[in-house]
């Protein structure tokens, strides 16, 4: 049953909770591992003698490849489908892992877990996927359905990166690397559940270039952009660099994994409850605040010594506004834009999440390398949760008129 042959209403309320389920999963599964790199970065960097630059770098160029390929990901999935962009995308993927597991030079890092991980993420994580679950469920249920897809990565990654460890702990890290590709490859027969392609709009037509067109002259795009700049800046340095944040500090890698297993945790409850809240409260409001929290939980960080309970009580913290920013910002992409041409639009405001991604990986490995600690990162990372804050505050909530901007919108 694809949703063109969904006819009955009991038909359409099954084939949407199929493709909440199998989108969520396979979000999980993608996100999950992408969280494990930082648990890498030890034992390869031990074994080639690489360090904490070269993984910063290849961690960088993975973010900024995901970000322009989602949004070659988004316009595939619009003109041609998006089970075969998630299928190729997956592939992409397990293949990364692969050659990472194989890479003997740096060169080899940066193509394998730089390019090609970066491509995989691209089409099996949520610019393409949340527009895929966004137009199989009616428009009041859509915020929430976003969310629950928004946890699945969440829980993915308090799901996998303990597993993760545990599979470097028993196979070592290149055991553990082949694991996580099978389990990304078995995940193509159920991409076949998510095929299918935006409806063509009644009436009036908006060719694709117009959309964007229209998107780049509206300040609303733009405050979404940079706002979801920070996002990225935010988890991408958390993710990579707060294991060695804590081993820097004398605790154990263990301490590390969990406290991302923790983020990931609290922020099933959190990107639920942001999605769930979006459906019946400002978008831009609840944006504004979830970005303003964040500069507490890395205040405590910061400020506070750096023991066991700080470092979980700002996981915990952080996780309850980590990606409650998913289902908001593109809730607004869809709400503003519409979905004919949601998953191109989503990949290109989640371009502004990828080079915020790049920025910060690659600025904590440089100022790290430079200083021999990362409290710098920590105050700019503090400056840019305030500015992205009042960045969403003018956002215009209001739909677009087909092909039109309205002046000083």
């Amino acid at each position: 049953m694809t949703q063109a042959t969904a006819n009955t209403p009991e038909q359409k309320d099954q084939y949407a909770v199929r493709t909440i389920l199998i989108g969520t999963f396979i979000v999980l599964l993608a996100m999950g591992t992408r969280a494990t790199f930082g648990l890498f970065m030890q034992p390869m960097g031990l074994e080639h003698n690489w360090p904490r630059e070269v993984f910063s770098m290849a961690f960088a160029i993975q973010n900024l490849v995901w970000g322009f390929g989602a949004i070659g990901a988004g316009m595939m999935a619009d003109r041609f489908g998006s089970g075969r962009t998630i299928a190729l995308s997956a592939v992409f993927y397990a293949c990364g892992l692969v050659g990472t597991r194989y890479a003997t030079s740096v060169s080899d890092l940066y193509l394998s877990a730089g390019v090609l991980v970066g491509l995989g993420q691209a089409g099996t994580t949520f610019a393409v996927i949340l527009p895929v679950i966004a137009r199989t469920v009616p428009v009041a249920s859509r915020s929430t359905a976003m969310g629950i897809a928004s946890a699945g990565g969440s829980l993915g990654q308090f799901l996998v990166v303990p597993t993760g460890q545990l599979l470097i702990d028993t196979y070592q890290w290149t055991g553990a690397y082949w694991i996580m590709s099978v389990v990304l490859a078995s995940t193509l027969p159920l991409i076949w559940f998510l095929r299918g392609k935006p409806a063509a709009a009644v009436g009036q037509q908006q060719s694709l270039l117009s959309a964007i067109s229209q998107a780049l002259k509206h300040p609303t795009f733009h405050f979404l952009f940079w706002s979801y700049f920070v996002c990225g800046f935010h988890t991408a340095f958390i993710t990579l660099h707060l294991p060695s944040f804590v081993t820097d500090a004398g605790l154990n890698a263990s301490t590390g994994a969990i406290a991302i297993a923790l983020i990931g945790l609290f922020n099933v409850f959190g990107s639920f409850s942001a999605g769930k809240m979006g459906g019946t409260h400002s978008k831009k409001n609840l944006l504004a605040f979830l970005y303003f929290m964040r500069a507490f939980g890395i205040l405590w960080i910061l400020v506070m010594p750096t023991t066991t309970f700080v470092v979980y009580v700002f996981a915990a913290w952080m996780g309850l506004f980590w990606l409650g920013t998913v289902p908001l910002t593109l809730g607004l992409i869809a709400q503003i834009y519409g979905l004919r041409y949601a998953a191109t639009l989503s990949g290109m405001v989640f371009l502004g999440h990828q080079l915020g991604s790049f920025s910060g990986v690659w600025l904590g490995g440089k100022v790290q390398a430079i200083t021999g600690s990362y409290d710098l990162v920590w105050w700019i990372g503090i400056a840019l949760a305030l500015i992205a804050a009042a960045l969403c505050l003018p956002v215009k909530e209001k739909p677009l008129a087909l092909g039109l901007t309205p002046a000083g919108a």
